[in-house]
Formats: C-alpha cells, sequence, structure tokens
C-alpha cells in the first residue's frame, strides 16, 4: 500500500488561493474565526492523524474483513482504537454546530479533512461519515426532542449514523420499497422488514447506532408518494438520555464484497423495531434527499480519495522502476535503464491522475464552500448556492468516481505487473473505488437527475447560474497570456449550452433522447466544469510560476488538461446527439438469439 501523505500545499493553495476562503468567512456569521493560520493549522494536525493512525491500518484492514457473529460485528484490529482517538481528538464535531457539541467550523473544513481521512483508509472513514448525514436530516427535520436525545451523541462520535434506504426487491427505485411502520400507543412506531447494503449498520466501535430508515404507513399511498421517515436506534434511549435495552434490530449477516473489506456492509432486520418519525408523513422521501445530498458529495470525494492515493503510489513507483531507455537518448547514463516516468505513455497516466486529482480537489472544496453559504449566508447568497450545489453535485459524485475508477486502474498499470499483485496495494484502491460509482445513486441515475430535474426540469436556469459565473471569469481575465484557457473555456461554455438545448428540444418529441443521452452529457458536463476550475487555477499559478516549481507545475497540469483531457467532450458530444434510436430500436427477443 502506498505510504499516504496528506497533499497540504495543494490544500492550502485550493483554499486560501482559488476559493479565498478566508475573505468569504468573514462575511459568514459564526464562521469569522475561520482564519487561514487557524486552518492550515487543523489540517497539519488532521494530516498527523490520517497519515499515523488510519493509513497503517488499511492495508491490513482489508486483509482481516470483519467478522461477523450472533452477538454482532467485529471490526478489524486497530478500527475501534483509532475511532477512539478520532472522536477524543474532536474531528468528529469539527464542523458540526456548536449547540449539539460541534466546534463550528465551516463544511469546506470539514471536507478537507474527510479527504485525508478517505484517502488514508475509505473503508474505516464510512463507519463516521454516514453519521454526517443522519445530524444533517435530524437537524434540518426533527423535532426539538429528537435533537436533544440524539444530535449531540451524533455529533461528538459517541454514537454513529446510517441510512436505511436499500431492500432486496428495490434499488434505485425506492417507490417499490414494504418495510411497514405501525403506529404505536405511545407515539412511536413498529418497523417492520429488512434492509440490505448498510453501510456500517453494525459494528463494535460505539454503544449504540441510529439508523435512519424509509417505510411506510398503513394507508401510504402507492409509490415514492407514500414513503415515511423514521429514527431507528441500535440501543432505546430513555427519558433521562440514558441507554435502554437493546432495540428489536438485528445485523443478519455482512455482504462478501469486491472492496472496501475493512467495512461492515449489512443486512438489516427489523423485527418491529420501535422507531421515531421524523418530518411529515408521507413525505421521508423529501427528507431523506437532505441525507442523500450530503452522502453524494461524501462519495464525490471518495473518487478524489482514490486518484489521490493512487497517484501518490504511481508516482513514486515511476520515479524508482527502471525499465528500457527513453525514446530521445539515455536519462540514467550510469545505470541499466531509464525510470520509467521518461516514457511518454507513463507520463500520460500520471498527467491524467494529477489534473483529476487537484481539478478535482478545487471542485467539491468549492462545493464545501457552497454548502457553507447555504447555511450562514443572505437569503439571496444562500439561494445562488443552493442552485450551484443541485446543479454540480450529481457531476461531482458521478464525474469523480468514474474518473477517480479511471486513476485506480491507471496506477495498476503503472507498476505493471506488480499492480496486479496484493502486496503493493493497488489493487485494493480499484476494488475499493469501484463501489463509488454505485452506491448514492449510480452514474446513470446521477445522469438523469443532471439532464432531467436540474436542467431541463428548471428550464436551464440552474446551468445558466454556473455558465454565468464561466462566462464572468472570462470576461475577467483578458490578459494575453491567458487567452489559450480563457478562450477555450468560453467556447466550451458556448458549446454546453448549445447540446442542452438541442437535447431538450429532441426531448420534448420523445422522452428516451434525455435518458439515452445522459451519461454522456454528465461526462461532457463534467470535463468542462473542471476545465472552469483548471482556468482559475492556470490564471492564478502564472504570473508565480517564475521560480517556484509548485505554481510552474499547476501550470503546466492545466496545459495537460485543456490538450489532453478537455478534447474528450466531443466524443462525448457525438454520442449524445447521435439519438435514442441506436440504443432503443432493438427488440428485446433479439438481445441474445
Amino acid at each position: 500500500m502506498p505510504e499516504y501523505k496528506a497533499p497540504l500545499r495543494d490544500m492550502r493553495f485550493v483554499v486560501h488561493e482559488v476559493l479565498e476562503a478566508e475573505s468569504a468567512f468573514q462575511s459568514l456569521p459564526g464562521y469569522e474565526e475561520a482564519t487561514a493560520d487557524l486552518v492550515d493549522a487543523i489540517l497539519e494536525e488532521g494530516a498527523k492523524f490520517c497519515e499515523g493512525v488510519l493509513a497503517p491500518i488499511n492495508r491490513s484492514g482489508d486483509e482481516e474483513g470483519c467478522t461477523w457473529s450472533e452477538d454482532g460485528v467485529t471490526t478489524p484490529a486497530g478500527f475501534k482504537e483509532a475511532y477512539q482517538q478520532y472522536i477524543e481528538n474532536g474531528w468528529a464535531a469539527l464542523a458540526a454546530d456548536v449547540e449539539h457539541g460541534g466546534q463550528g467550523m465551516p463544511n469546506l473544513l470539514g471536507t478537507a479533512f474527510n479527504e485525508m481521512a478517505g484517502t488514508a483508509n475509505w473503508s474505516w472513514m464510512m463507519y463516521p461519515g454516514l453519521s454526517h448525514g443522519a445530524v444533517k436530516t435530524i437537524e434540518a427535520h426533527g423535532t426539538p426532542e429528537q435533537k436533544e436525545k440524539f444530535l449531540t451523541h451524533l455529533v461528538t462520535g459517541d454514537w454513529t449514523g446510517t441510512m436505511c434506504l436499500t431492500e432486496s426487491h428495490c434499488g434505485s427505485d425506492l417507490g417499490l420499497l414494504r418495510t411497514k411502520a405501525e403506529p404505536q400507543a405511545d407515539g412511536s412506531y413498529a418497523i417492520t422488514g429488512q434492509k440490505i447494503f448498510i453501510s456500517a449498520g453494525e459494528h463494535d466501535m460505539t454503544e449504540n447506532i441510529v439508523h435512519i430508515v424509509l417505510a411506510r404507513l398503513p394507508d401510504a399511498p402507492e409509490g415514492t408518494k407514500g414513503i415515511s421517515l423514521f429514527i431507528v436506534p441500535k440501543v432505546l434511549v430513555n427519558e433521562d438520555g440514558s441507554l435502554g435495552e437493546r432495540n428489536t434490530v438485528h445485523c443478519a449477516s455482512i455482504e462478501h464484497k469486491m472492496g472496501i473489506h475493512g467495512n461492515a456492509t449489512c443486512v438489516l432486520n427489523f423485527d418491529g423495531a420501535k422507531g421515531y418519525l421524523i418530518g411529515p408523513e408521507n413525505r421521508g422521501l423529501n427528507c431523506m434527499f437532505t441525507f442523500m445530498n450530503t452522502a453524494r458529495i461524501g462519495t464525490a470525494v471518495q473518487g478524489l480519495a482514490h486518484t489521490e492515493l493512487a497517484f501518490q503510489g504511481a508516482l513514486a513507483y515511476a520515479k524508482d522502476r527502471l525499465a528500457m531507455r527513453s525514446l530521445t537518448g539515455p536519462k540514467n547514463a550510469n545505470g541499466p535503464a531509464d525510470p520509467i516516468i521518461v516514457h511518454p505513455d507513463v507520463r500520460r497516466m500520471l498527467l491524467t491522475q494529477k489534473a483529476i486529482g487537484e481539478g478535482g480537489r478545487a471542485m467539491l472544496y468549492f462545493l464545501a464552500l457552497q454548502g457553507d453559504i447555504v447555511d450562514k449566508g443572505s437569503e439571496e447568497e444562500a439561494k445562488t448556492a443552493d442552485d450551484l450545489m443541485s446543479l454540480l453535485t450529481p457531476i461531482g459524485k458521478a464525474f469523480m468516481t468514474e474518473l477517480g475508477f479511471e486513476c485506480a486502474n491507471h496506477g495498476v498499470q503503472v507498476y505493471g505487473g506488480h499492480g496486479y499483485i496484493a502486496e503493493w496495494g493497488m489493487e485494493q484502491i480499484v476494488r475499493d473505488a469501484r463501489i463509488s460509482m454505485l452506491y448514492e445513486g449510480t452514474t446513470g441515475i446521477q445522469a438523469l437527475d443532471l439532464i432531467g430535474r436540474k436542467v431541463l426540469g428548471t428550464g436551464g436556469k440552474m446551468l445558466l447560474k454556473f455558465t454565468g459565473m464561466i462566462e464572468a471569469f472570462c470576461k475577467e481575465h483578458t490578459d494575453e497570456a491567458d487567452k489559450f484557457f480563457v478562450d477555450t473555456l468560453n467556447a466550451y461554455k458556448d458549446e454546453w449550452l448549445e447540446v442542452s438545448m438541442k437535447i431538450g428540444e429532441a426531448a420534448m418529441s420523445n422522452p428516451d433522447e434525455a435518458g439515452a443521452a445522459a451519461v454522456d452529457y454528465l461526462m461532457y458536463s463534467g470535463y468542462v466544469t473542471l476545465a472552469y476550475f483548471w482556468a482559475r487555477m492556470a490564471v492564478i499559478a502564472r504570473p508565480k510560476a517564475e521560480g517556484d516549481d509548485f505554481y510552474k507545475a499547476k501550470l503546466l497540469t492545466a496545459e495537460f488538461y485543456f490538450k489532453r483531457l478537455l478534447p474528450r467532450t466531443q466524443s462525448h458530444k457525438q454520442t449524445m446527439l447521435s439519438g435514442a434510436d441506436a440504443l432503443m430500436q432493438m427488440p428485446e427477443d433479439l438481445f441474445a438469439l
């Protein structure tokens, strides 16, 4: 497994120079204390924890995995101890509201820490990771009593949270779920049913787990309009806040899966378990979107994490491994061969990882900052930020996980045959990364959300807000030295609007046209979005590149992105505009003859 080192220099560059976060925080009530010095100090301490505590148990956790018994699930050696350090050092409460025991730091800082923790050990990070969504959901929709009973323990990390949606017969189509909720005389509900694929649904790291569960009330309407949301604790909580008896929710088994072996992916049986309605009846899916959107951004960070870890491993290997001579003559004349980093194809893979990782970091930190503006900004600022998040969240989730998996595979390829061998750790990154394109909504689901709800469903208004930002950036930066990046970006912005209109027109006569174009449209949108952030970084780096290797590398990576990765959009464009017929005209019985 690569020795993880937090990319603090690049993280500081994005936070301080690209996003100018300190200035933004000064205008957001409650975040004024988040100065650049404090942010840097927190990131440095977070890096020490992630590098020194979490990274060393990443490979061992994968090899050992979780153990199920009738009494519960045992996590790999070191996981429980690492979690205790995590909560004792206050990392769980970093970006949570002070009213419920949090430290009140911005979401941006929490996202940066989560990136480091997830890159160091994604399986471990999933245990506290879903708690953030549970906190957001209870904060947004819970009663004062529910907040008092559950929030502080979730915020401080004493308890963890889960999201219980999926059932064996329904994945993304939650309208088919069958779990029932029967009203009880004391105002609670008896929850009965089975949920599958529940990450961190059972473990030995905390004394309680708070499940956020979708279920149906008696006589509820069919489909998604008849779903309600419930809080179902693993251990019941007494009126005085102490823990009572075990609730009737049990882990029937844990999944044997491709990757993330250190995290328990559970089948949970709810046998009349006591639950509490959160939010209005039959509006559970609307409330759950609070959780799901938080989880989608968290999953986007997974794409970034696996890109970063694969890049660090591949770069170190490429500098050390000797094979063949450079096509332009020996570069290691005193050795038997040159290091493979001199070969163009190896550089293609390394620069792809670097461009996707650094560009993705800028995009996801920007999204996190929009979350801070939604929470603390004025009404107008919050509305704009919320629209930007709505548009960019499906792009971030799907695009970054698709490319995160690509970059993980590049890591294996750079190592050659050694990459396929477990002891080097690269194949674990590929296995761990693969799930990211599935959970919290597949790439196809995210693509339909983007093109259907966020673009066509708003008449293009959300898209125009973001392309308006791109246009303003292009008009602001007219220096001849920036012309390549700015002019190219501006042309792609116009093309993005053009293809959106063409797909919308085609979908008016045949809705399948939108579905057929969706994934290519999302990938196209992702590449243009990253181009915007790379253009911003290039403009900042250019005047500082002389004599400073960090900025020089940033500028050269931006050039690589624009010349070698951004042109991928043209394949996506041609495919998405080719129409639905090639997909839909074949009768089902002709698929296999």
